[in-house]
C-alpha cells in the first residue's frame, strides 16, 4: 500500500483537473503518483508544468528522453519508474527491440555512440552517490549542443525527483506499465518489487 494514500477521482480538488487531463493525454492513463501529488494541488500543477516543458518542443527526441529516464531509474533502483519509462519509450515510437535492450545500451548494436553517451551519463548521475565525471561531459560534447545537454540534464533531474517520490511512497504500479514491463523483461531484468502487491 502506498504510504500516502492517493486521492480518488471523487476526492480531487477542481484545480487538479488540468493535470489529470495532461497525464491522461501524455500517458494514456493517470499514474498513482499524480493522484498522490494531488493532495497538494500547487505541487501537482508545478510538476505538470515541468513535465510539459521536458516532453514538449525540444531538440532531444522524446523516445531518447524516455530511455534516459529508464536508465536513471535503473541506477536508482526505482522499479515503478523503470516500468513507466520503458512503456513511455514504446509509446513514443522507440522500437520494442531497442526498449528491450536498454539495460545493455553499452554493448547493444541498437544504440548509437551519441545515445550511449547520454545513457552513460544518466546511469552515473542516477547513482547515490552520484558518479558523473568530467569525462561524461567530454563524451557528450562530441554529440550534443549546450542546449541538448541541458535537456538531457533536465530529464535526469526530473527522474531524480520521481525515483525518490515513488520508491519512498511505494507507489502502487498501474496495470498498463506493469503489463508492458512484464512482457518485455525477464524477472532478472525487472520486477515490480514493492510497487505491486
Amino acid at each position: 500500500m502506498t504510504r500516502i494514500k492517493p486521492l480518488t477521482v471523487n476526492e480531487l480538488p477542481n484545480e487538479t483537473q488540468a493535470a489529470l487531463k495532461f497525464s491522461q493525454d501524455l500517458m494514456g492513463y493517470v499514474p498513482n503518483s499524480v493522484m498522490t501529488m494531488a493532495h497538494w494541488p500547487e505541487l501537482l500543477g508545478a510538476f505538470r508544468n515541468l513535465v510539459s516543458v521536458i516532453y514538449g518542443e525540444s531538440e532531444i527526441d522524446n523516445g531518447l528522453k524516455r530511455l534516459i529516464g529508464a536508465v536513471v531509474s535503473a541506477a536508482a533502483g526505482c522499479q515503478y519508474c523503470k516500468a513507466h519509462t520503458t512503456l513511455g519509450a514504446r509509446d513514443a515510437g522507440v522500437d520494442e527491440a531497442k526498449v528491450k535492450a536498454v539495460w545493455e545500451y553499452q554493448t547493444s548494436d541498437l544504440f548509437t555512440d551519441a545515445e550511449r553517451a547520454a545513457l552513460a551519463l544518466a546511469f552515473a548521475a542516477g547513482q547515490v552517490p552520484n558518479v558523473a565525471t568530467d569525462e561524461h561531459f567530454v563524451e557528450l560534447d562530441i554529440y550534443y549542443s549546450e542546449r541538448q545537454k541541458t535537456e538531457i540534464m533536465a530529464v535526469i533531474s526530473m527522474f531524480g525527483f520521481l525515483n525518490r517520490w515513488n520508491d519512498t511512497l511505494t507507489t502502487e504500479l498501474e496495470d498498463k506499465p506493469f503489463q508492458s514491463a512484464s512482457s518485455l523483461y525477464s524477472p532478472e531484468q525487472w520486477s515490480p518489487g514493492q510497487h505491486r502487491r
